[in-house]
């Protein structure tokens, strides 16, 4: 996936997972720059403090196998892109017990 400069990223997370487990945690990383992602949406709903990693409890999922979010960042890549990942983990008991990642780019948007 590609996106522009200062566009927002939806994203959806599909839960398989059959055994327990306590939340998911999701997280974001620019390569090779300290700037950041911002999750805003969560499910349709704004998220009152725009956090940089969410961690979404059992209890707010419920019965829930899909979990839907939006991030912004107003990152400008240093060359034609910069690659991003975004990184979902199951937590049990403070325990990773499994995640997945996808990568995607942004594109330095062109000049007007």
């Amino acid at each position: 996936m590609e996106i522009s400069s200062n566009h927002d990223v939806h994203g959806k997370i599909n839960i398989y997972y059959p055994g327990r487990f306590d939340s998911v945690v999701i997280n974001s990383q620019i390569e090779k720059s300290n700037d950041i992602f911002n999750f805003t949406y969560l499910n349709g709903k704004r998220i009152g403090n725009p956090y940089t990693r969410l961690s979404i409890l059992k209890d707010d999922i419920g019965n829930r196998k899909t979990l839907e979010f939006i991030a912004k960042t107003n990152h400008v890549p240093l060359g034609k892109y910069s690659t991003v990942k975004f990184r979902a983990t199951i937590i049990q008991e403070h325990k990773e017990v499994a995640s997945d990642i996808v990568y995607i780019k942004i594109l330095d948007s062109p000049s007007s």
